[in-house]
This record gives C-alpha cells, sequence and structure tokens, in this order.
C-alpha cells in the first residue's frame, strides 16, 4: 500500500467534513448517500487506480462510475482532494453555473467518467466501458458502485447477467448495503434478503466485507484483481450517513436540510 490505514483514515476524514461543507453551502443535499462511501472511494483514489488529475481524460485510464448517483458530492469531495479541480469549486453544489450538479455529469465535472442516469444505468456502462477495454488490450479496470435500493431495478440484473456471460473480469462492482433508501428501509419496500447469494447465482466472484473498514476494502479489491474468469462484485455493508452520528443510519438522511449548526455538529463528530 502508498499510504498507511491511518494516512487512509485521515484522508478519509478530510473527504467527509469536505463533503458536509459542500452540501452545507447548498443548505441541503444528499448526505446519507454521499457520506457512506467515502472508505471505498478513499481506497480507490489513493490506492487503486490508475488514473492522473492533470490529465482527466488519460488514453488507457481505470474508470468509475458513481451509478447511485445521490452519492455525487462525497466523490466531488476526493476529486477536488486529488486536484481534478479547484477546492473553492465545492461551495457552488448544484447551483446555476456550477461544475458539481447534484448527479454526476461527465460533460461538467473533470475525473467523471460517466453521467448519473436513471438510478440503475450505471453498470450497464460500466460494463460497455469494460467490453471496450478488452478490445482496445488496454489493461485497464472499471470501478462502480451501485446501491441496494437501486438494485431493485432491472437493468442491473440484466447488466450483471450479461457481465458474466462475457467473462469481464476488469469488472469490479461495489454494491452499498446501508439497508435504507429514498423514503424507508430497503427491507420494507423490496428486500434483497441475501445479496452476495444473489450476485453469486448470477455467476459474479462475491466478496462480502465491512464497508467502513479500509484494510477489508483494500484486500478486497486486490483479491478482485486476481479473478480474471468472472466480474466481481464486492458487497459493503456500510451506514448511510457514516461519521455524523446524529444522521447515522437513518432513512432521513438520503436528502436533507443541513445548517450552520448541522454542519458544526457534523465536523465535530468528523474531527
Amino acid at each position: 500500500m502508498q499510504h498507511s490505514i491511518q494516512e487512509l483514515t485521515e484522508l478519509a476524514k478530510e473527504a467527509r467534513r469536505t463533503t458536509m461543507e459542500m452540501i452545507a453551502s447548498l443548505g441541503k443535499g444528499h448526505v446519507g448517500g454521499a457520506l457512506d462511501i467515502v472508505d471505498v472511494l478513499t481506497v480507490l483514489y489513493y490506492e487503486e487506480m490508475n488514473i492522473d488529475p492533470k490529465n482527466p481524460q488519460m488514453p488507457g485510464r481505470d474508470r468509475f462510475v458513481l451509478s447511485k448517483g445521490h452519492g455525487g458530492p462525497g466523490v466531488y469531495s476526493i476529486l477536488a482532494m486529488k486536484g481534478y479541480f479547484d477546492r473553492k469549486e465545492i461551495y457552488t453544489l448544484n447551483k446555476p453555473g456550477t461544475m458539481l450538479p447534484s448527479h454526476c455529469d461527465r460533460l461538467l465535472t473533470p475525473g467523471i467518467d460517466m453521467t448519473t442516469g436513471s438510478l440503475g444505468q450505471g453498470l450497464s456502462a460500466a460494463v460497455g466501458m469494460a467490453l471496450a477495454d478488452r478490445i482496445d488490450g488496454n489493461g485497464a479496470r472499471v470501478y462502480c458502485i451501485i446501491g441496494d435500493g437501486e438494485s431493485q431495478e432491472g437493468q442491473i440484473w440484466e447488466a450483471g447477467m450479461y457481465a458474466a456471460q462475457a467473462k469481464l473480469g476488469s469488472l469490479t462492482c461495489f454494491l452499498d448495503l446501508n439497508g435504507q433508501q429514498i423514503d424507508a428501509p430497503v427491507d420494507e419496500v423490496n428486500s434483497m434478503i441475501d445479496a452476495a447469494a444473489k450476485w453469486r447465482a448470477f455467476g459474479w466472484n462475491v466478496q462480502e466485507i465491512d464497508g467502513h473498514n479500509l484494510q477489508a476494502i483494500y484486500d478486497a479489491i486486490e483479491q478482485a484483481k486476481t479473478c480474471m474468469d468472472k466480474p466481481n462484485m464486492i458487497v459493503l455493508h456500510t451506514i448511510k450517513g457514516k461519521g455524523w452520528k446524529k444522521i447515522e443510519g437513518t432513512t432521513k438522511s438520503h436528502s436533507m436540510p443541513v445548517t450552520a449548526e448541522d454542519l458544526k455538529d457534523a465536523l465535530q463528530d468528523l474531527q
């Protein structure tokens, strides 16, 4: 590893603080689903991905697709920290003329490889990227994050079937299993029951880990790299709103107002 676990821990804290500052500058936003993917994003962007912030369109780069687009502020925080754009841009989140819309847009933000469409579409795009990389023979890897609420969309499973058929070992997907969706717990709306078993049945190489354990995330990605005849699914057990104690694990954290007092409280938790 290029960084120690302690260094990655501090980077993740910084990313969560940046995410909260960003959303508070607007006064509302998708807090829960942005905070809970910060740990996997930290490992990807600081340890795993072959990328160059000075050349976002570098040929043969590894690519990342955020299918659960409401986590965009979490991605933006990492991109700002990596130097894809000036940090001052975080204070323009979802405002007129911004390069940082609520959901990711590849035409607006340096470092974004795929625009978030209707939820459920991102995995299909990631499958297409992995196929293109195979044709090009460039050795690139593709990473994608999907949500558990999003997994109620049929397109997720269509993409999953084809990725296994095509033996896309260069594709690694993360399922953000936080148990909450926009207006209720997932199990009350349309439960996944046993997500890992489902993905194994679809022919994927599946691992199931604590989505906030940085060492476990790193180890799982490294293991996925050794499996080249199946696409890889890493099921992340996460806590929605991770880091801000007042809202951790709550449905209301999906999209919520964030006042100056809320920001102060969150930043205190994230010291």
